[in-house]
């Protein structure tokens, strides 16, 4: 006597049409349909999060710019320069310095 998977395979079609629900036409219906974008899905989300790092970085080096205009410096020499001087301020405290501390800023641009 062979065992079917009925109530499994019902139980592992229904978890993966409920997470693809809202997906576009028979992508949402068809569970052969359904599980391909799953998995697609899946990778694009992950391959998203991997870039979304370098992103936020992007913006925190555009604030530091912007905030080393301002102070008549480049970013270039802020950043050779704080790694000369052995300061450990990574780009994400600058940047959050540049944007709500303006003076302080000041302050290390002209420190160095």
């Amino acid at each position: 006597m062979r065992v079917k998977g009925g109530v499994v395979r019902r139980r592992k079609h229904n978890k993966i049409l409920a997470k693809t629900k809202g997906y576009r036409m028979t992508k949402s219906r068809l569970y052969k349909v359904a599980h391909e974008a799953y998995m697609h899905a899946g990778q694009y989300a992950y391959n998203h999060r991997q870039k979304r790092g370098a992103e936020v970085r992007r913006v925190w080096i555009t604030k530091i710019n912007a905030a080393c205009k301002n102070n008549g410096i480049q970013y270039k020499d802020l950043i050779a320069k704080l790694r000369k001087e052995n300061i450990e301020l990574n780009r994400m405290v600058l940047a959050d310095i540049a944007v709500n501390h303006p003076e302080v800023f000041t302050k290390i641009t002209e420190s160095l």
